[in-house]
């Protein structure tokens, strides 16, 4: 190895050294550059949002640790009037144990000691709850649409066989032991509006929203719970969801927790030119206790669950992918070379006529 010093061309360890390490540098430096190059790089500029017609597909993935599946709902509604009563497309609830594991949900058909064979022509009794327009109750739910018609609670579903037939008439015991995950989809107007997961059937009664806690008396309402996803669009690789992952552990019973979200539109177009509409939020949260006898009685508003509120800004960021030039990749590997070598022949001159002029005094014994 050779490091050209005062233009002598002497051979020396220091140069050897000093040329070793510039190469070991060099080589690191390239390799950066390389990877800098064949990656992508990030525009992002404001704009205003076009997109007011489309609609917005909300993913939700929450866990409640306290509460059953049986008696929860999901419920959404807009400043436009648009509601959506008792969620069940796209959206799965799913029984799991204390531990996380999930419970089968194999239903057991069994009247008496033997298999139900059921008629479809079959017309079962509504308890009472008949109406001109429902005269037949052949499933428990029908049962209970029947009961909100007439506008009576339901104080337990063991009364009616239709329940006990489906399974939905278990033990509180076992219910109390329960977990459920609430999974899927919303897809709402793309104006602002909420959604909400709350314990009780929830129905539409006189214009009125309504969820009925009658059957839930004998529940300890703890909304303890965690958001594994929440996110407004598909995920996009700058998309950051504050809410993923967070866990609120209520300290009372009959909590409503409610969280106040800012969506801001987000139009990401990749390098292969795919175009991919979604959205970025940020979120406050607060949370009160609910003395249901005064929500009764009308002297309390709310209602204990989870209350997602979304407001959408009228402008969008757009993000776009794009590599950048090979000329700039050039430049930079014609920068890394003739500054190191630059830096090096510095280091190198430095380093030899410091030792020259040591040798030098060494010689006129003006060192000791």
């Amino acid at each position: 190895a050779v490091v050209s010093t005062q233009s002598t061309g002497i051979k020396t360890c220091g140069g050897a050294a000093i040329t070793i390490i510039s190469g070991v540098i060099m080589i690191a430096l390239f390799i950066a550059e390389l990877q800098f190059f064949l990656g992508v790089s990030i525009k992002e500029k404001l704009l205003m949002d076009t997109t007011r017609s489309e609609l917005l597909d909300i993913y939700i993935d929450v866990t409640f640790h306290h509460l059953p599946c049986d008696h929860i709902s999901v419920d959404a509604m807009d400043v436009s009037g648009g509601q959506q009563v008792d969620v069940d497309h796209d959206i799965k609830k799913r029984r799991l144990k204390k531990d996380g594991t999930r419970i089968s949900e194999e239903k057991i058909e069994e009247l008496g000691n033997g298999t139900a064979v059921l008629d479809p022509n079959r017309c079962e009794s509504c308890y009472g709850a008949e109406t001109a327009d429902i005269k037949c109750c052949n499933t428990c739910e029908e049962v209970r649409a029947a009961y909100r018609a007439r506008g009576w609670g339901l104080e337990s579903l063991a009364a009616f066989d239709q329940c006990k037939r489906e399974g939905l008439a278990r033990a509180a015991s076992d219910m109390k032991e329960e977990q459920c995950n609430v999974q899927g989809r919303l897809r709402v107007s793309k104006v602002s509006g909420n959604f909400h997961i709350s314990p009780g059937k929830s129905f539409q009664q006189s214009h009125a929203h309504v969820h009925d806690l009658k059957l839930l008396q004998q529940f300890p309402l703890n909304l303890t719970h965690t958001i594994n996803r929440l996110s407004f669009g598909e995920h996009v690789p700058t998309q950051v969801n504050p809410l993923d992952n967070h866990t609120f552990i209520a300290n009372e019973l009959n909590t409503m927790r409610q969280y106040f979200t800012q969506i801001v539109p987000m139009r990401y177009k990749k390098i292969n030119e795919e175009v991919v509409l979604s959205n970025q939020y940020s979120v406050t949260h607060h949370h009160k206790h609910i003395d249901l006898n005064k929500a009764a009685r009308g002297e309390q508003t709310g209602l204990p669950g989870m209350f997602v509120t979304y407001e959408i800004s009228p402008l969008m960021v757009e993000v776009t992918e794009h590599r950048r030039s090979f000329t700039h990749f050039l430049t930079g590997v014609c920068a890394i070379v003739g500054g190191v070598f630059t830096v090096a022949g510095i280091i190198d001159s430095f380093l030899y006529n410091s030792y020259r002029a040591f040798q030098k005094k060494l010689e006129l014994g003006k060192v000791s």
